[in-house]
């Protein structure tokens, strides 16, 4: 049975989140065990609501987007607040939600990180499905 998987993207640093969302379009065009849905927000403080909002509706999910440190201690509350978030959402309703959410220190780290999360992140959903057969 195949597995329906929303993919919710912030796409406030668009260059990056378009990165990884392409680099998980290409495994799952060559892998016929899911029916993925987009949904696009503007940062990823919003990611956990639209989750939370389709929890009952897909089998998983995959969070992608990054957050980069400025000089206000913004970027703590943020990254923490949507993580925390996300793996509240992942153990209360036993449900795999792939952290493709980038946390650095500068556009270069991110750039570096985004050209391999996509994949660590759709293999990381992928392998609890296979596990749980």
């Amino acid at each position: 049975m195949k597995k329906n998987i929303l993919i919710v993207t912030a796409n406030y640093y668009k260059d990056i989140s378009s990165t990884m969302t392409n680099d998980v379009k290409k495994i799952i065009s060559k892998n016929a065990e899911f029916n993925i849905q987009f949904f696009t927000v503007p940062g990823v403080f919003e990611i956990p609501v639209v989750i939370a909002r389709n929890i009952k509706k897909y089998h998983g999910f995959i969070a992608l987007g990054c957050v980069i440190k400025g000089e206000t201690p913004h970027f703590e509350y943020i990254s923490k607040s949507s993580i925390d978030a996300l793996m509240n959402l992942s153990i209360t309703h036993k449900k795999p939600i792939g952290n493709g959410i980038i946390t650095c220190l500068n556009m270069d780290q991110a750039i570096h990180r985004s050209k391999k999360k996509g994949v660590e992140v759709i293999n990381a959903v992928r392998s609890i499905f296979i596990n749980d057969k």
